[in-house]
């Protein structure tokens, strides 16, 4: 393979991403015509066409010359890692009266112990982004799984409220980097054709966590007890930090001269070292927050985290509250009521992510050069409205369901809010970063960000928003809303707030959002 290197210098070529960020979007622009014969060689005989973006090195290191099994192994433990975050904070939802009995405290007071966890999942990510681009993704991601399997040995042992509740902010905050860096991950391995339906992966793991908490942690509850829950999860954690050893190469490729840099076995596995030599500032751990100024990137971190808000955590939270009383239902069958997230969600990633590429693939033939990725936003409406409908037919069905008889109807309402949420979380995480891919990995800890202190606040709001501040203070939840105009009348709040937050956004988006970004 030496002849694959003789051309490669101090300073790798230059990818679409830089081509974007020096000259704005512009989807005429060949990055071809920058290469030598022997890149095109080399990038035909790998790949078998030039028609990708970005254009990669001529270094088999590089994570954009991987084979696809490598890239596929790398992702699949990636996204799990995402997913462990929401999996572990909803883990303990169908326990809380076991928690609450065994601690001699209230239920109330067992909740705050998963949004503690889903406030510190939203912030721990501002400061694993800018090390992991020093130190690479790999580092990080093994001391995030062998610190999170210690915190979570500490919670199965934990004697009272105060050591559970620290030990559980211990694991958010160590099991927080994949939810973030994700982004990072999928933007350095895959080209931008294939982007929506790996992005998928990531986002459908970070979206099933929170449902298949409880659908598995249901059973343990009512067979072996709550605390087996946290010795499963220290369990899982060290399963992981094993399969990383062997199966998750580092994905932080710097470049460089190859003569000078370790070989490409001990820089994916071996390695533990500083691999940017870039001085670290402190503003790099805030950098993602300026993306609070980037249009595009925010109205569509705004719009999902809406969605998610209701179509997610109200259909999770929830469930325990309206379904579990309503039909008495005991720890092993409140599980069970997830499981129409579950499908929904598996569901929804086919038209969010495969069919999603689909789409933009189909319109570049048509058209002969890359679509805008507003064109991508066509299909998010048919997620906004399935998640209305969903949550509808959910709290209307609940409402009118008889006391202690079970009804399949609310359970297919949260399937069907489900799939709507999984379209646009796959749709607009992959629009986000289509618009902003030099910086893919602070795309994610922004979304991240918003998405989860959404979803902390969330279940604090009142149906009356100007006694928004009011309501926090008291810390009030959903049940408010429902006390208050009634558990089926709430849908209409629901649908206002999504077509007012999320609806009109993205259609602003589709016919202004190139203004922001594009520079012809």
């Amino acid at each position: 393979m030496a002849s694959d290197h003789g051309t490669l210098g101090a300073t790798p070529p230059k990818s679409s991403a830089d081509y974007v960020e020096e000259k704005g979007f512009n989807d005429n622009l060949d990055p071809t015509r920058f290469l030598s014969e022997a890149h095109k060689t080399y990038l035909v005989e790998r790949h078998g066409t030039l028609d990708i973006d970005p254009i990669p090195s001529m270094d088999p290191a590089d994570p954009y010359n991987w084979p696809l099994w490598k890239k596929t192994a790398n992702l699949s433990l990636v996204a799990f890692h995402a997913c462990m975050g929401t999996f572990t904070a909803a883990a303990i939802i169908c326990a809380y009266e076991d928690i609450a009995e065994d601690l001699g405290v209230s239920i109330q007071r067992v909740s705050y112990l998963t949004s503690l966890q889903i406030a510190i999942l939203g912030g721990a990510p501002l400061l694993w982004k800018p090390l992991s681009y020093r130190f690479g993704r790999r580092p990080i991601f093994l001391l995030s799984l062998i610190l999170s399997c210690v915190c979570n040995v500490g919670c199965a042992k934990s004697p009272d409220y105060a050591s559970m509740a620290a030990c559980r902010a211990l694991v958010a905050f160590f099991i927080s980097p994949a939810m973030a860096i994700g982004s990072g991950v999928v933007t350095e391995s895959y080209f931008r054709h294939q982007r929506a339906r790996y992005m998928g992966v990531w986002t459908l793991l970070v979206t099933l966590g929170v449902p298949t908490g409880p659908f598995i942690f249901g059973f343990v509850v009512q067979r072996v007890g709550y605390r087996w829950i946290y010795w499963i999860l220290a369990i899982t954690n060290a399963v992981q930090f094993i399969l990383y050893l062997f199966f998750g190469p580092e994905t932080r490729y710097v470049g460089g001269d190859i003569e000078t840099r370790p070989s490409g076995v001990k820089h994916q596995y071996l390695s533990i070292r500083r691999i940017d030599p870039t001085p670290l500032k402190w503003t790099e751990f805030t950098h993602p927050l300026t993306l609070f100024t980037n249009i595009p990137v925010l109205l569509a971190a705004i719009a999902y985290s809406m969605v998610f808000l209701f179509a997610s955590v109200l259909g999770s939270v929830e469930v325990p509250q309206l379904l579990q009383s309503k039909f008495e239902l005991n720890a092993q069958q409140l599980g069970l009521q997830f499981l129409g997230l579950i499908v929904g969600s598996l569901l929804g990633e086919v038209l969010g992510g495969f069919m999603s590429d689909m789409w933009m693939n189909a319109r570049a033939k048509r058209i002969g050069h890359k679509p805008v990725p507003e064109y991508r936003l066509w299909l998010s409406y048919i997620g906004y409205l399935l998640a209305i409908g969903g949550l509808a037919m959910f709290l209307v069905c609940t409402e009118d369901a008889s006391q202690g008889v079970w009804n399949v109807k609310p359970v297919i309402g949260t399937g069907i809010a489900a799939f709507g949420n999984q379209v646009v979380t796959t749709v607009l995480t992959t629009y986000a970063v289509d618009t902003y891919p030099q910086d893919a990995g602070s795309v994610g800890v922004f979304i991240n960000f918003v998405r989860s202190t959404w979803g902390f606040i969330g279940p604090f709001w009142y149906v009356d928003l100007i006694l928004l501040y009011e309501c926090l203070l008291m810390s009030t939840r959903f049940t408010s809303m429902f006390d208050s105009v009634g558990i089926a009348a709430s849908s209409g709040v629901v649908a206002a707030l999504i077509m007012g937050a999320s609806f009109f956004p993205t259609l602003f988006l589709q016919f202004q959002g190139k203004r922001w970004y594009r520079h012809d």
